[in-house]
């Protein structure tokens, strides 16, 4: 027989992928080995040696064209970034529409909107579950409590369940009112955060869910089958559903069992053929399973179920890869069945043709009612009978100029902008070229420092990091993009700031399992233009105090903006408020992996000053743009995390300050370090004029509980329990930093504090400008931070000779210059 185009159907066919997770960002915590099986913890070692992994991996390599090895897929997807190998695995998926299951918790999982980069069609599924715990997770008004009434009433059903996972499928479904209250009491008395798993409460749940999804036309996912190891095996066989599928208040239902119910394949496909409702999807069957395994299962489910009720999702999640690699087996192995189906007399060739299609898309559609959903919101893309091509950033033909960014040794951020034609067609490959001279440049000219061992001989390639690429919120039809600098694609050159914050990260995770994270606090000065004398001045916009309501609300158009940029940009604005000084604000951004923190602060400088700009404006994170007033700063809050737990608190209580032994470890490091740590965060002099004595600014060596005048300061902010510490603050960091370098210099520190098992001195409960004499400065300029830097041999091996060099010089330049020209700081607002 001739499967030609039996194949042809089968590999041009387009995904409807309706059951899939969100993708989480490069630098998370889930570990990429794990979208190849369903272990974790000590299990994950065993991946490697099954035959799923080793299938899957030789078709990721092959993919991006890497060695067949772990390493060097890793290593592909880091010089790549997220954005650009997520484009080519969804092209290569060619997935079409995509329905998101958004309740299974990922660190920095990206919200469904990203998603819609990659998919014509991207919509939501709730899991019932999790959204009960959200509720349930809410503070009700003084004196109320939560009552089954209450619940009921609060509660918006969703499209999916995991009763397999928590109590299992044998669902009452007349479950009593009594036994449903006490279920509800149970859980409240378990405490924050709820995590319902008592059996009465979760049948309730399940059975009021298919109601009123039967009301409002609703399909129901229901997970059955295989999964990880919290669930129990012989509670997820669907047959344990029959109560439910018999009973007349759910005849009508529209239900679909997940994972081909595997290892109970054969009984999903009796149910699919004698309940109406029952439909059969087969996705994390495959690929997990080895060939024999998928195809057999496959061909378990098609022995009874009509051909119209089998469908197909990757159960994505996570990686880019997960979705690809289900599809392409997906394909495989329909095709594989198909042929069988066709060589013993099954089917004719047409009627499998047919058959894919409606596997791949057509069951789905009609299932999910994709069409008319489409339609209904009035969007443009609409699923086709023709594979629609996936868009995303790095195509969108509106497009017409990228910004590529990078911040130098002086923490002057810069950029070169190029056709995104070019862009797309060029850049991304092979990046812009840039002079060795860039990361030896000063704040006060535009050329090297003759102490850097950087000059105009040699080139870099700027390489985008598509990960990093946004629409520009204030400007139409352009983007923005970070870069790394390379030598040549794919080689790291030793002077870049992000892989100097990456390469100690990485000996963070290597040697400890921990994961640092970072949150600004950005201060910075808002000045309007005046002309006195004929010649412009920059005066500030404003002169009510700290926190003054009248200051926000005459900048409050501006902050409108910057806010609704920040959402574009996936940036976490936490607060605003007016600051101390005249024009000064402060606005504080949350807490997020350091690299993903100081990538978002080189983009929150530039939103900020950007639309300002266009109010009329001027805005500065100089430290001190007039030495009459306050000064500005960059504070930083630092935390340390493990497998997704903040490990910075003393979770037994144990600890006199509230913090783990490897908290105060690492903060003891940072603070043996810290005169030579401000040659990197506070590295102009003009930085020296904001540290001082009185001004919240950390002006000597010590640290504090809730001390704003101690340079380091530990912090419990509201909902972390009494007498624990969640971070810690440092008050020596300004906006003139290169955000990598710096959290690259205390990063280091903390590993040295971790190696050497520091200890903190007692906390500085006082002013310490009382004990003048008593404690020892920090450096009261550029000048003495240097020393301190060239004395200091830590950073050395951590951040790399050569570019510790480069720094040195960079200062020596900034100190040389601004001691013989006393005035030339003024002209600082207009480069921070």
């Amino acid at each position: 027989m001739d499967f030609t185009e039996l194949k042809k159907a089968v590999e041009e066919a387009e995904l409807v992928d309706a059951h899939a997770h969100n993708i989480v960002a490069l630098d998370s915590t889930f570990p990429f080995i794990s979208c190849f099986c369903e272990a974790n913890g000590d299990a994950l070692s065993y991946a490697p040696h099954s035959l799923s992994f080793k299938r899957n991996l030789k078709d990721v390599a092959e993919l991006y064209g890497s060695e067949k090895t772990l390493d060097a897929v890793e290593a592909h997807r880091r010089v790549a970034g997220l954005q650009a190998i997520s484009s080519r695995c969804f092209q290569a998926a060619r997935i079409s529409a995509l329905l998101i299951d958004d309740g299974l918790k990922l660190d920095k999982m990206h919200d469904i909107d990203w998603h819609k980069n990659f998919a014509p069609v991207v919509g939501r599924i709730l899991r019932i579950e999790f959204l009960a715990e959200q509720i349930l997770n809410q503070e009700l008004p003084s004196g109320s409590s939560w009552t089954l009434d209450v619940f009921s009433e609060t509660f918006i059903f969703g499209l999916k369940s995991i009763a397999a996972y928590r109590s299992g499928l044998e669902i009452n479904i007349n479950v009593t009112r009594k036994d449903v209250e006490e279920g509800l009491s149970e859980v409240i008395k378990a405490g924050k955060p709820v995590r319902i798993s008592n059996k009465s409460f979760i049948d309730y749940i399940f059975t009021r869910s298919l109601e009123v999804a039967l009301l409002f036309d609703l399909p129901v996912q229901i997970h059955t089958g295989f999964g990880d190891k919290d669930l129990d095996l012989r509670l997820s066989n669907p047959l344990h559903l029959r109560a439910v599928l018999e009973d007349k208040r759910f005849s009508k239902s529209r239900i679909v069992l997940l994972h081909a119910s595997y290892p109970f394949s054969k009984e999903a496909s009796y149910l699919a053929s004698v309940y109406s409702q029952v439909y059969l999807d087969f996705g994390l069957a495959i690929p997990k399973l080895s060939v024999h395994g998928m195809v057999s299962s496959l061909k378990e489910l098609l022995e009874l179920a009509p051909i119209k009720k089998v469908m197909f999702s990757t159960d994505g999640y996570a990686v880019p890869e997960t979705f690809y690699l289900g599809a392409k087996k997906a394909r495989e192995v329909v095709y594989s069945v198909l042929c069988d189906a066709c060589a013993d007399g099954d089917l004719s060739i047409p009627e499998a043709i047919e058959a894919a299609k409606d596997i791949f898309s057509q069951n789905a559609i009609q299932f999910y009612k994709i069409d008319h959903a489409v339609k209904s919101s009035g969007s443009e893309n609409s699923v086709s009978s023709k594979f629609v091509k996936v868009k995303s950033n790095d195509s969108e033909n509106d497009v017409s100029l990228v910004r590529v960014f990078w911040s130098d040794a002086s923490g002057q951020q810069r950029c070169r902008v190029v056709p995104a034609k070019r862009f797309n067609d060029v850049v991304t490959k092979n990046g812009i070229g840039l002079t060795f001279a860039c990361m030896g440049m000063t704040s006060f000219t535009d050329g090297p420092a003759d102490e850097t061992n950087l000059t105009g001989v040699g080139e870099i390639r700027l390489m985008p990091d598509l990960s990093t690429k946004w629409r520009i919120p204030w400007v139409e039809q352009e983007e923005m993009v970070l870069a790394d600098m390379h030598l040549k694609p794919g080689e790291a050159w030793e002077y870049c700031p992000r892989e100097a914050l990456r390469r100690v990260s990485k000996i963070l995770k290597d040697e400890f399992n921990l994961e640092m994270n970072a949150g600004f606090e950005n201060e910075f000065f808002l000045l309007k233009s005046i002309l006195r004398d004929g010649k412009e001045e920059w005066v500030p916009f404003d002169s009510t105090p700290y926190c003054s309501p009248s200051a926000y609300d005459a900048a409050s158009p501006l902050f409108h903006e910057v806010v609704a940029a920040f959402q574009s940009l996936n940036i976490t604005v936490e607060q605003l408020h007016a600051e101390s000084g005249k024009g000064q604000f402060e606005m504080a951004l949350g807490h997020t992996a350091c690299l993903l923190a100081a990538d978002n602060l080189i983009y929150t400088r530039e939103v900020i000053r950007a639309i300002a700009r266009k109010h009329g404006l001027l805005a500065t994170f100089m430290p001190k743009y007039a030495l009459d007033e306050i000064g500005s700063g960059a504070h930083v809050h630092l935390s340390l995390w493990q497998n997704g737990k903040n490990v910075f608190m003393e979770s037994g209580g144990s600890s006199q300050h509230g913090m783990s032994k490897v908290g105060e470890e690492f903060m003891a490091g940072v603070l043996s370090h810290l005169p030579a740590i401000l040659a990197f965060t506070a590295p102009i002099p003009n930085s020296y004029d904001r540290i001082q004595p009185n001004t919240w600014s950390g002006a000597y060596k010590c640290w504090g509980k809730e001390n704003r005048e101690a340079p380091l300061r530990t912090a419990c902010p509201p909902g972390i329990q009494a007498g624990l510490v969640s971070n810690f603050e440092i008050k020596s960091f300004d906006g003139c930093a290169n955000p990598h370098l710096g959290l690259a210099a205390i990063l280091s520190a903390g590993i040295d504090g971790l190696r050497r098992h520091l200890c903190l001195p007692e906390p500085m409960d006082t002013n310490p400008s009382s004990l003048d004499g008593e404690l020892q400065r920090l450096p009261k300029s550029l000048s003495e931070s240097l020393e301190a830097l060239k004395e200091d041999d830590l950073f050395k091996d951590l951040i790399g000779e050569k570019l510790l060099v480069a720094i040195k010089g960079v200062r020596k330049a900034e100190i040389d210059y601004y001691t013989k020209h006393k005035d030339a700081y003024k002209q600082l607002i207009y480069r921070y």
